[in-house]
């Protein structure tokens, strides 16, 4: 028995589309804060969930934004109904007493820049995923995008912090792609019993 019917998981997996163009309708307030709540909810190493989400929402915080994605990505990420830039948190390791109590003390494991880094783009690349699948769930549409001047956007929003940007993602209700969906791998194309 499966935890959703397969018409949910088609409705979630099969159906939804990466999308480019949205409608005008907005995404809400209470739609932001479930989108953050299930994203929250997936399992991370030691609970870390170092991933961290900018709404960007005025037009003149936009505006900066568009100015620094690749150019076929600023048409689109300037009409989205709502952008979202993700980063992690490049000190994330010093929340353990917050995140994971009872191990505040592991916190040393990663004092290292060369354990903390990867571990916290791994683990905030985790909830991007959790993310995207929150943002279907709750039957909205998403168009992630790595094509972007992640430096620029840093200097641009996140100067003197501890963010690491990493992703683009424009949010709204889609409207359906003019093109066929790209083929996926099948069973035996990716994967193999030992």
């Amino acid at each position: 028995m499966t935890r959703l019917s397969e018409e949910q998981i088609t409705s979630l997996f099969h159906e939804p589309r990466t999308v480019s163009a949205f409608t005008a309708e907005p995404v809400t307030e209470e739609q932001k804060r479930r989108i953050q709540e299930l994203t929250y909810m997936g399992p991370t190493a030691f609970n870390s969930q170092p991933l961290r989400i900018t709404w960007v929402e005025s037009e003149e915080a936009r505006q900066r934004l568009v100015s620094h994605m690749m150019e076929g990505n600023r048409e689109k990420t300037a009409a989205a109904p709502l952008t979202a830039i993700l980063s992690f948190d490049k000190q994330w390791h010093k929340l353990f007493p917050t995140f994971m109590p009872p191990m505040a003390e592991a916190a040393a494991m990663f004092e290292a820049e060369e354990a903390r880094i990867p571990a916290g783009t791994l683990n905030s690349g985790l909830q991007a995923g959790y993310f995207m699948t929150a943002i279907r769930a709750l039957g909205l549409d998403a168009g992630p995008m790595t094509g972007a001047d992640f430096a620029g956007i840093e200097q641009e929003f996140f100067a003197g912090s501890e963010q690491q940007s990493f992703m683009v993602v424009n949010i709204g209700h889609g409207e359906a792609p003019v093109y066929d969906r790209a083929p996926r791998f099948g069973f035996e194309d990716v994967t193999r019993s030992i």
